[in-house]
């Protein structure tokens, strides 16, 4: 994660119990700092932040443990709040995963510790049953965040909105698919940060390392955690097609796991739909419409046509 700087919803700052860390506000590529260490945020704070349209402060990459451990024995009093707006809890319950996911990208050894992933994912079920515009309200904490942990949570609630509706899982089932999505991307810990930022093609050896990120990932989250066989699935096989072109295995259709052949679509949609350095998202519908043309065959039909049904609508899928 290197110098990024990680955001802080100004909802999330109670002045009580908040953690005595600095915090900065972004003003173009910099940081300012807004309140150092021994002096406390105020609601006056707050509230001057909020009528200068200020959504966000942000903490340095030291404070990050500090932050997430904060904000992740919080979640399920925000959830429990019935004062707060379900906007409020969204921006709280998904930056609070996009943290944890940046953790455990900069600490591995840290997916170890299972109840953390599977306290994690629960909240964020409870939230994504909750609030018929969940995955809507993904964008407020979209652009204020690094690619690749936004992705991983967008690929997630995603996937729990599409299977919910193409298939009647246990609230089990659809914790593991929670956890494997949240995690599906955990092998590229193992790729040339080079490789991950760079903007034009690949050359052949560089895309031979960037696709082992599946299997690597598989072998590390089942050598070192509990995960379940259907959440190592969806990280070993989210990269897999139905017609076979796929990687690491080239398996074809029923081969691939229901829950991987749900995240693998997620994951193309989502890759599509979301902001780049090197190129703007497109639109729901231009998105699908490549998915069935551009590359028929690569994915189950019947999932896609749910899928449309599902962020072509002002009406998304319940679940749970």
């Amino acid at each position: 994660m290197g110098e990024l700087y990680v955001p802080v919803s100004i909802e999330s700052i109670q002045a009580d119990v908040f953690p005595d860390v600095a915090l900065y506000i972004k003003s173009g590529d910099k940081y300012i700092l807004y309140k150092s260490h021994g002096r406390n945020f105020s609601n006056q704070d707050a509230a001057r932040l909020m009528e200068n349209k200020v959504e966000f402060l942000f903490v340095s990459p030291a404070d990050l443990e500090v932050i997430t451990a904060y904000m992740e024995s919080n979640a399920e009093r925000v959830l429990n709040d019935d004062t707060l707006q379900a906007k409020i809890k969204g921006k709280i319950i998904y930056q609070t995963s996009i943290n944890f996911v940046g953790d455990i990208f900069e600490h591995p050894e840290k997916v170890s510790d299972f109840s953390r992933s599977q306290r994690m994912v629960k909240n964020l079920l409870q939230y994504l049953s909750s609030d018929r515009d969940s995955f809507q309200s993904l964008e407020s904490v979209m652009t204020h965040n690094y690619y690749t942990f936004v992705h991983s949570l967008q690929v997630t609630a995603l996937s729990v909105l599409l299977h919910s509706e193409a298939y009647l899982l246990s609230h089990d089932e659809m914790l593991d698919v929670g956890i494997g999505t949240l995690l599906h991307d955990f092998g590229k810990v193992f790729v040339s940060p080079t490789i991950l930022s760079k903007e034009g093609k690949l050359t052949p050896s560089e895309l031979e390392e960037y696709r082992r990120h599946p299997e690597e990932g598989y072998q590390y989250l089942k050598k070192h955690t509990k995960l379940s066989d259907i959440s190592l699935g969806v990280v070993r096989c989210h990269h897999e097609r139905n017609n076979g072109n796929g990687y690491p295995q080239g398996l074809k259709g029923p081969e691939i796991s229901r829950s991987a052949q749900v995240a693998a679509i997620c994951d193309v949609y989502c890759t599509l739909t979301i902001d780049r350095s090197c190129r703007k998202a497109l639109s729901s519908a231009i998105a699908l419409l490549i998915m069935k043309q551009e590359m028929k065959g690569s994915f189950n039909e019947r999932l896609l046509d749910a899928l449309e049904g599902i962020v072509c609508t002002d009406n998304p899928a319940q679940f749970l």
